[in-house]
Protein backbone atom coordinates (compact mmCIF):
# COMPACT_ATOMS: atom_id res chain seq x y z
CA UNK A 1 0.00 0.00 0.00
CA UNK A 2 1.63 3.20 -1.10
CA UNK A 3 0.33 6.62 0.32
CA UNK A 4 0.81 10.21 -1.89
CA UNK A 5 2.43 12.87 0.43
CA UNK A 6 2.34 15.86 -1.62
CA UNK A 7 3.11 14.14 -4.78
CA UNK A 8 5.63 11.78 -3.20
CA UNK A 9 4.81 8.15 -2.87
CA UNK A 10 5.57 6.64 0.12
CA UNK A 11 6.19 2.91 0.69
CA UNK A 12 5.74 1.63 4.05
CA UNK A 13 9.22 -0.29 5.75
CA UNK A 14 7.85 -2.31 8.20
CA UNK A 15 4.74 -3.32 9.59
CA UNK A 16 3.85 -0.77 11.67
CA UNK A 17 4.29 2.08 9.13
CA UNK A 18 1.91 -0.06 7.44
CA UNK A 19 -0.61 0.20 10.29
CA UNK A 20 0.32 4.11 10.74
CA UNK A 21 -0.82 5.12 7.11
CA UNK A 22 -3.59 2.77 6.98
CA UNK A 23 -4.60 4.49 11.01
CA UNK A 24 -3.98 8.23 9.23
CA UNK A 25 -6.22 7.65 6.53
CA UNK A 26 -9.31 6.25 8.90
CA UNK A 27 -8.62 9.75 10.96
CA UNK A 28 -9.01 11.95 7.70
CA UNK A 29 -12.60 11.56 7.70
CA UNK A 30 -13.97 10.54 11.44
CA UNK A 31 -17.70 10.89 10.59
CA UNK A 32 -17.27 8.05 7.94
CA UNK A 33 -18.19 4.32 8.97
CA UNK A 34 -16.20 1.85 9.77
CA UNK A 35 -17.78 -1.28 8.46
CA UNK A 36 -15.88 -4.49 10.49
CA UNK A 37 -16.67 -7.50 8.42
CA UNK A 38 -18.63 -10.40 11.01
CA UNK A 39 -16.62 -13.16 11.64
CA UNK A 40 -16.78 -16.01 9.22
CA UNK A 41 -18.32 -19.28 10.08
CA UNK A 42 -16.79 -22.38 11.22
CA UNK A 43 -16.42 -24.78 8.00
CA UNK A 44 -18.22 -27.98 8.47
CA UNK A 45 -18.55 -30.57 5.97
CA UNK A 46 -20.91 -32.14 4.22
CA UNK A 47 -22.46 -34.51 5.50
CA UNK A 48 -22.70 -38.19 4.01
CA UNK A 49 -24.57 -39.09 0.99
CA UNK A 50 -27.53 -41.06 2.27
CA UNK A 51 -27.83 -43.12 -1.20
CA UNK A 52 -24.66 -44.01 -3.47
CA UNK A 53 -25.94 -44.74 -6.81
CA UNK A 54 -23.01 -46.84 -8.48
CA UNK A 55 -20.50 -48.28 -6.28
CA UNK A 56 -17.18 -47.88 -7.01
CA UNK A 57 -13.75 -49.82 -6.81
CA UNK A 58 -11.92 -52.15 -9.07
CA UNK A 59 -15.43 -53.71 -10.08
CA UNK A 60 -15.24 -55.32 -13.48
CA UNK A 61 -17.12 -52.62 -16.19
CA UNK A 62 -16.04 -48.84 -14.46
CA UNK A 63 -15.47 -46.75 -16.44
CA UNK A 64 -12.75 -44.48 -16.47
CA UNK A 65 -14.33 -41.71 -14.72
CA UNK A 66 -15.32 -43.81 -11.95
CA UNK A 67 -12.26 -43.55 -10.19
CA UNK A 68 -11.75 -40.40 -9.91
CA UNK A 69 -15.36 -39.67 -8.92
CA UNK A 70 -14.99 -42.73 -5.72
CA UNK A 71 -11.89 -40.93 -4.69
CA UNK A 72 -13.48 -37.33 -4.48
CA UNK A 73 -16.25 -39.27 -2.40
CA UNK A 74 -13.70 -41.07 -0.02
CA UNK A 75 -11.62 -37.88 -0.06
CA UNK A 76 -14.63 -36.01 1.59
CA UNK A 77 -15.62 -38.84 3.79
CA UNK A 78 -12.17 -39.01 5.22
CA UNK A 79 -12.38 -35.14 5.70
CA UNK A 80 -15.80 -35.57 7.70
CA UNK A 81 -14.26 -38.43 9.82
CA UNK A 82 -11.34 -36.18 10.77
CA UNK A 83 -13.57 -33.32 11.18
CA UNK A 84 -15.50 -35.46 13.82
CA UNK A 85 -12.86 -36.78 15.77
CA UNK A 86 -10.73 -33.20 16.41
CA UNK A 87 -14.49 -31.52 17.52
CA UNK A 88 -14.90 -34.23 19.68
CA UNK A 89 -11.37 -33.89 21.00
CA UNK A 90 -12.17 -30.17 21.62
CA UNK A 91 -15.22 -30.04 22.77
CA UNK A 92 -13.40 -32.81 25.45
CA UNK A 93 -10.83 -31.02 26.19
CA UNK A 94 -13.17 -27.62 26.81
CA UNK A 95 -15.33 -29.79 29.28
CA UNK A 96 -11.93 -30.70 31.06
CA UNK A 97 -10.76 -27.00 30.98
CA UNK A 98 -13.95 -25.62 32.63
CA UNK A 99 -14.36 -28.19 34.93
CA UNK A 100 -10.30 -27.17 36.32
CA UNK A 101 -11.42 -23.69 35.91
CA UNK A 102 -14.54 -24.30 38.12
CA UNK A 103 -12.67 -26.10 40.84
CA UNK A 104 -9.84 -23.10 41.06
CA UNK A 105 -12.72 -20.69 41.52
CA UNK A 106 -13.85 -22.63 44.10
CA UNK A 107 -10.19 -23.51 45.61
CA UNK A 108 -10.00 -19.92 45.98
CA UNK A 109 -13.26 -18.77 47.60
CA UNK A 110 -12.66 -21.72 50.01
CA UNK A 111 -8.92 -19.36 50.65
CA UNK A 112 -10.66 -16.19 51.06
CA UNK A 113 -12.92 -17.12 53.12
CA UNK A 114 -10.62 -19.02 55.60
CA UNK A 115 -8.70 -15.80 55.71
CA UNK A 116 -11.61 -13.60 55.58
CA UNK A 117 -13.11 -15.15 58.92
CA UNK A 118 -9.22 -15.35 60.17
CA UNK A 119 -9.44 -11.19 59.20
CA UNK A 120 -12.73 -10.75 61.02
CA UNK A 121 -12.13 -12.53 63.95
CA UNK A 122 -8.94 -10.65 64.79
CA UNK A 123 -10.63 -7.65 63.60
CA UNK A 124 -13.51 -8.26 66.56
CA UNK A 125 -10.63 -9.25 68.93
CA UNK A 126 -9.00 -5.46 68.15
CA UNK A 127 -12.28 -4.27 68.84
CA UNK A 128 -12.89 -5.14 72.47
CA UNK A 129 -11.46 -3.17 75.55
CA UNK A 130 -7.83 -4.46 76.87
CA UNK A 131 -9.47 -4.87 79.67
CA UNK A 132 -11.82 -7.59 78.77
CA UNK A 133 -8.93 -9.17 77.31
CA UNK A 134 -6.55 -9.38 79.97
CA UNK A 135 -9.35 -10.64 82.17
CA UNK A 136 -10.39 -13.54 79.70
CA UNK A 137 -6.76 -14.71 79.68
CA UNK A 138 -6.65 -14.52 82.77
CA UNK A 139 -9.49 -15.90 83.59
CA UNK A 140 -8.59 -19.04 80.97
CA UNK A 141 -5.28 -19.10 82.81
CA UNK A 142 -7.29 -19.82 85.60
CA UNK A 143 -9.18 -22.81 84.32
CA UNK A 144 -6.30 -24.29 83.27
CA UNK A 145 -4.69 -24.37 86.61
CA UNK A 146 -7.28 -25.51 88.26
CA UNK A 147 -7.97 -28.33 85.84
CA UNK A 148 -4.04 -29.53 86.07
CA UNK A 149 -4.80 -29.54 90.08
CA UNK A 150 -7.38 -31.63 89.72
CA UNK A 151 -6.23 -33.96 87.79
CA UNK A 152 -3.25 -34.24 89.80
CA UNK A 153 -5.41 -34.77 92.78
CA UNK A 154 -7.23 -37.26 91.16
CA UNK A 155 -3.85 -39.58 89.65
CA UNK A 156 -4.29 -38.09 86.35
CA UNK A 157 -1.29 -35.63 85.90
CA UNK A 158 1.06 -36.22 83.06
CA UNK A 159 4.50 -37.25 84.13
Amino acid sequence: MAAKEGGNVVLPRRDTDLQRMKLNKLMKNPTKEVVIPERTKEWTPRGPQEFIRNVWGSSAGAGSGDFHVYRGVRRREYARQKYINEKATKDDADVSYHKKVEENQKAAEERTAKKRAKRLKKKAKAKKPKKEQVEEESDSGEEEASNEDANDENGNGEQ
